[in-house]
């Protein structure tokens, strides 16, 4: 399970409460990987998306080319590997969310990282629907100092990945996620253990300025478009409105074709 829910958890059954950073003597139990029956029975009982195809359909070629992404994102020769990663779109309906999720619980079930993703869509959210939990209170509440991380964050059913949600509709996101409070708070979460990788969902870059915002304070951004949908030139001048050595690559979304060929080799391969 996740390090920090984990460490916050028990920082809550003791009675203690956490306000400033994280503190460094968090103990951590050792990184174990749930068992299959296990894992079926969450999803089950948490009403998990089918669209989180690394867990729900781990064996599809759509899960496969999650560990790919991962692989090319983690293990890059030229580059440091990136710890806190954006994930965002020109548009709405591009696909950003359901490539956060499967990036993330990707990552999550490898071996050594653990992960946790944020939700800064604090519009228009929905990260929380790809694992059936609740989106009452969660980021929006944190940087308005009206909960506690250890009150906000949730354990998914995929071991190492925990989550922290969107929450209420605010009137003021921009400011919210352009504030200190949001620096400090992906700062902290990043430093603290070098296995931790931080997964950000964030709004679409040419229809709201938040995701120009938060591409400050990241490591990486995952660029996510979808075939015969997004305009060439919205791509364009939002990959410029970006700081290219960020960058990390384009997804492309919904590439039936090549999807379709390659899923008939990867059968085969497997058969």
């Amino acid at each position: 399970m996740g390090k920090i829910y984990d460490a916050l958890e028990k920082a809550k059954k003791e009675k203690a409460v956490i306000t400033g950073p994280i503190p460094a003597n968090m103990s951590e139990p050792p990184a174990l990987q749930a068992p299959v029956t296990s894992l079926l029975s969450s999803i089950k009982a948490n009403n998990i998306s089918n669209k989180l195809v690394v867990v729900t359909a781990p064996e599809s070629y759509e899960a496969e080319s999650f560990k790919l992404l991962r692989a090319q994102i983690l293990f890059t020769q030229n580059r440091e590997r990136p710890r806190t990663i954006m994930v965002t779109s020109a548009m709405p309906g591009d696909g950003k969310t359901f490539v956060a999720a499967n990036l993330a619980a990707s990552i999550a079930m490898g071996i050594d990282e653990h992960v946790l993703m944020v939700d800064c869509d604090l519009r228009r959210s929905s990260l929380h629907m790809m694992f059936g939990v609740s989106n009452k209170n969660g980021l929006n509440e944190y940087l308005k100092k009206e909960k506690n991380l250890q009150d906000l964050l949730i354990k998914t059913c995929v071991d190492k990945l925990s989550f922290l949600p969107a929450g209420n509709v605010t009137r003021n996101p921009s400011e919210l996620l352009a504030s200190s409070d949001m620096k400090a708070f992906l700062e902290e979460v990043r430093e603290r253990y070098d296995d931790r990788f931080i997964i950000l969902d964030t709004p679409p870059s040419q229809v709201l300025a938040e995701s120009n915002i938060i591409s400050n304070f990241v490591d990486g951004i995952v660029f996510v478009v979808r075939e015969n949908a997004t305009p060439r030139d919205m791509v364009q001048k939002a990959v410029a409105s970006f700081d290219k050595d960020k960058i990390l690559g384009i997804v492309v979304n919904g590439h039936t074709h090549l999807q379709k060929n390659r899923a008939y080799y990867y059968k085969n391969y497997y058969q």
